[in-house]
């Protein structure tokens, strides 16, 4: 099991990757806030996705958030380091993300 920190890490990891690849394929016409929650670890980050980047992480849940994703925090973990294909792993209910389906199809173009 990975810790509350290196689940914390992996998300600003993120940020940053989707910030260099704003810089090659331009910024996305999208603004949303993002619940990310690790049961295992009994905790939950929340920030902003806008114009394709992911901002303003921080400690505690969202519960208003538009897109909840739902992670265990190895599977969190590997998610962001391109081990595990997001598709495969909400088909076979590995992560949950809960979402509006455009805007499903918007987080696939970010990723």
């Amino acid at each position: 099991m990975a810790t509350v920190d290196e689940c914390r890490q992996a998300l600003h990891d993120l940020a940053a990757r989707l910030e260099r690849n704003a810089e090659t394929r331009g910024h996305l016409d999208f603004d949303r806030t993002l619940a990310c929650r690790v049961p295992d670890l009994e905790t939950a980050f929340h920030g902003r996705l806008a114009g394709g980047l992911l901002t303003d992480i921080a400690d505690g849940d969202d519960p208003k958030a538009k897109i909840a994703l739902i992670a265990s925090s190895d599977d969190l973990l590997a998610l962001i380091a391109g081990k595990l294909d997001i598709t495969r792993a909400i088909a076979s209910r590995q992560i949950q993300v809960k979402a509006n389906p455009f805007d499903l199809l918007k987080l696939r173009k970010l990723l």
